[in-house]
């Protein structure tokens, strides 16, 4: 077992290598919108799992995830050549590409959030108009008859 320290720092220096790699050295253009957002190593330091995600090219297109893992998987080898470079560790870790899904769950968690606001807003609104189903004050008090005395006879 490895020091978890130390795997947590080689795991960061793993995604600066591949991130630099990706962005200035591998031509690939299935490559030009993938963007290393976090890296993983196993405590033994054998093998790390790259998490990245793919930028479409504008607002309105979707990103090519097919060809950007395609293009991880052929780079595979070339990266994992960096790391060795890089890290000067004994043991090269093997390297796994694994799409990351926090953008989207992030997304559709704002998504949630928005409509439970709507739905909050429309509830607030309606109970600012909203009138009593029945008297005004629905509890029962004393009743004061015409001498001014109290009565305790509910009914």
């Amino acid at each position: 077992m490895v020091d978890p320290a130390r795997a947590r720092k080689l795991a960061k220096r793993i995604a600066a290598i591949v991130a630099t790699a990706i962005d200035h050295e591998i031509k690939d253009p299935r490559l030009a919108f993938v963007t290393v957002t976090d890296c993983k190593v196993t405590a033994d330091l054998h093998d790390a799992t790259v998490y990245y995600t793919v930028m479409g090219e504008d607002l309105d297109t979707a990103p090519d995830l097919q060809a950007a893992s395609a293009g991880l998987e052929k780079a595979k080898g070339v990266l994992r050549s960096k790391v060795g470079a890089g890290t000067g560790v004994r043991f090269t870790p093997s390297l796994t590409f694994v799409t990351d899904t926090v953008p989207d769950t992030a997304r559709h968690m704002e998504d949630l959030l928005e409509r439970a606001r709507l739905a909050d807003s429309e509830v607030a609104r309606a109970a600012a108009s909203a009138k009593p189903a029945g008297e005004a004050d629905p509890y029962k008090a004393p009743r004061e008859t015409v001498d001014g005395s109290e009565s305790t006879d509910v009914g």
